[in-house]
């Protein structure tokens, strides 16, 4: 234990302090991530708000994939900038981290405040993250991309999003019992820090173990990576990659094309 002690938390151990500086860095990696991509970055709105959400959980790890992978070193650079395959996948599993780890966080701090058993946390988590991701992050966001029907957004998201989900629950659950059941309990507590440094920590696992079943489901144009998005003279333009189609409804990826252009008021 050290000496230092805030209101309502009590005297803190050690690991409380330094989760408590991770989350200052954590939220002013947000700040300027937030304030960042939508001032400068030529991003789809969903991902921009994926980013958001991302470093909100991940905190400084996701502002370096942000710097690394999105954000556009030079004016009118950013499709060359974001066409890797890398970058791609990665955008790809941001979208998932970011709806699936959104809904798994609402779950656990409700089962982890009426202190149910981990078993009806683990299965609430997994059944409020992927309706979360599908419904919300995949099928409402991205129903433009099927020609603006939810319900065709909802089924052909439906396969793609559950494998990613499961991928990324395999490296979520495992970190999560790990530390919640182990000797300090507090992990389960969510008015504790070590609940939300827990929660943290296995965010950034289950990100890392989704990365490669989403690099194969881009490949496969299965998914969607990252896409820019301008706007220039009050018209609004979204140009996808090579590695972006979703697939139609002939098992065939449609080919790349600019999305319609439409008057600014």
């Amino acid at each position: 234990m050290t000496d230092i002690t805030i209101a309502g938390l009590g005297r803190l151990a050690w690991i409380d302090v330094v989760l408590l500086v991770w989350f200052v860095l954590a939220g002013l990696s947000t700040a300027w991530v937030a304030w960042d991509v939508f001032r400068n970055t030529p991003e789809m709105t969903v991902l921009k708000w994926a980013w958001v959400l991302t470093t909100l959980y991940m905190g400084p790890i996701a502002l370096l994939l942000y710097v690394l992978a999105d954000k556009e070193p030079r004016p009118g650079t950013h499709e060359a900038f974001i066409r890797p395959m890398w970058k791609q996948a990665l955008g790809s599993t941001l979208h998932c981290v970011a709806g699936d780890a959104t809904g798994i966080i609402i779950a656990a701090t409700i089962t982890g405040l009426l202190g149910l058993p981990m078993w009806i946390d683990m299965i609430a988590e997994y059944v409020l993250g992927f309706a979360f991701g599908l419904f919300i992050f995949q099928a409402l966001f991205m129903r433009d991309m099927f020609g603006g029907s939810y319900r065709t957004a909802l089924r052909r998201s439906f396969m793609p999003e559950w494998l990613s989900m499961n991928t990324m629950m395999a490296g979520m659950f495992p970190a999560m019992v790990y530390f919640m059941m182990g000797r300090d309990m507090r992990a389960m507590e969510p008015r504790e820090p070590l609940f939300w440094g827990v929660m943290s920590f296995a965010i950034a696992v289950g990100f890392l173990t989704a990365y490669p079943t989403n690099w194969w489901l881009v490949s496969k144009g299965l998914k969607h990576g990252l896409a820019t998005a301008r706007r220039d003279d009050g018209e609004s333009q979204e140009s996808t990659t090579e590695h972006q189609p979703i697939v139609g409804s002939s098992g065939a990826p449609p080919s790349p094309q600019r999305a319609p252009a439409r008057k600014g008021s």
